[in-house]
């Protein structure tokens, strides 16, 4: 018989709650626990959380009611790592996959607190491995097969566009992104942020191909608005922030060997020449066979908010069976098997 996986899901934000449903409706899972941090969806199904019909599994917020569920697997999706939570779960024998960004890279986390994920792996006999779309896959499992190509590596470098044009929150497009202000000093908060998961996630690339970077260089810029532009949260006047710029730069003895470029913007109308397009990914690799690849979303403007969360949430889904598989320990892209989307025969 086809093995069948119990899943938990931890956290229901945007794209936790896109996981719960993908969960719900996945041919060999079945929904165990669902953990959630408001106490308003405590006790709540889990099914009416996330627009489905009723499963019989209430919301809780206790620890402890979900390590006594023996899940297979939890999918970790909450605001921050809480350590002493991450190792609970992992010594009570569940495995984790999570779409935050601290476990990408093993050889560089803190020593301390790599030792101690590493032993509440041994002792629950148990895996953690951190993806998602960005960074995850496209960093790491679109990039890899396209390196298998070369035996000359001279760089690669990952574009991602995003057009926050279509975006209706101003409290996030004017306030916590700051567009629409004028040209000032890059946020240093913003640059670190990035910098934590996306070099992480550069650097187990550059260890797989044999090329360890030795430092990471981040930074970011901002481009002005060349003309007053109205977008769906407000608008950007001519000469404010119209698009940003966060760059993210592994090297080895001070050659470029992976770097990755965050290009946000509410124009593309801007006094840069940044060649910005429409949102997506652009992967170019450089050396004796170099490619590039581009990969756009076939999908109207005013639907993302809709089709995004799905990008990163659907990917931590798919890996669930080949984590719970894994060999205990921190796992990563390169040392798991290529993972595969199982779907339901409609």
């Amino acid at each position: 018989m086809e093995k069948r996986f119990k899943v938990v899901q931890w956290a229901t934000g945007n794209i936790g709650l896109r996981a719960l449903r993908a969960v719900i409706e996945h041919p060999q899972m079945d929904l165990a626990g669902l953990w959630v941090s408001s106490p308003a969806k405590q006790g709540k199904d889990a099914g009416q959380l996330c627009g489905v019909a009723a499963t019989g599994v209430r919301a809780t917020g206790s620890t402890s009611d979900i390590v006594a569920l023996k899940a297979d697997c939890i999918l970790y999706m909450r605001q921050g790592t809480d350590l002493d939570e991450v190792c609970a779960l992992l010594e009570s024998g569940a495995n984790i996959v999570t779409t935050r960004g601290d476990f990408h890279h093993p050889r560089t986390m803190d020593p301390a607190v790599r030792a101690r994920v590493e032993e509440a792996c041994r002792r629950g006999g148990s895996s953690i491995y951190s993806t998602g779309s960005s960074p995850g896959f496209v960093t790491e499992a679109l990039t890899i097969p396209l390196l298998s190509l070369a035996r000359r590596h001279d760089g690669v470098t990952i574009d991602e566009y995003a057009d926050m044009a279509s975006r209706n929150s101003p409290e996030l497009i004017f306030g916590v992104m700051g567009f629409g202000v004028p040209l000032g000093q890059f946020d240093q908060g913003k640059i670190d942020y990035v910098k934590h998961d996306f070099a992480a996630s550069l650097g187990q690339v550059a260890d797989a191909i044999g090329l360890a970077c030795d430092t990471f260089d981040a930074t970011g810029e901002m481009a002005a608005a060349r003309h007053t532009t109205s977008i769906a949260a407000g608008t950007i006047e001519a000469g404010s922030v119209g698009a940003m710029r966060i760059v993210i730069t592994g090297k080895r003895a001070g050659k470029p060997i992976v770097r990755f470029r965050a290009n946000w913007y509410c124009t593309d109308d801007i006094a840069e020449d940044w060649a910005l397009r429409e949102s997506g990914w652009k992967i170019r690799t450089e050396g004796d066979t170099p490619l590039e690849v581009n990969i756009t979303f076939p999908v109207a403007p005013e639907d993302y908010a809709a089709f995004t969360p799905g990008l990163t949430a659907h990917r931590a889904v798919n890996a669930v069976a080949a984590v719970c598989e894994a060999a205990p320990g921190i796992r990563t892209t390169v040392d798991l098997p290529q993972v595969i989307a199982r779907f339901a025969d409609n």
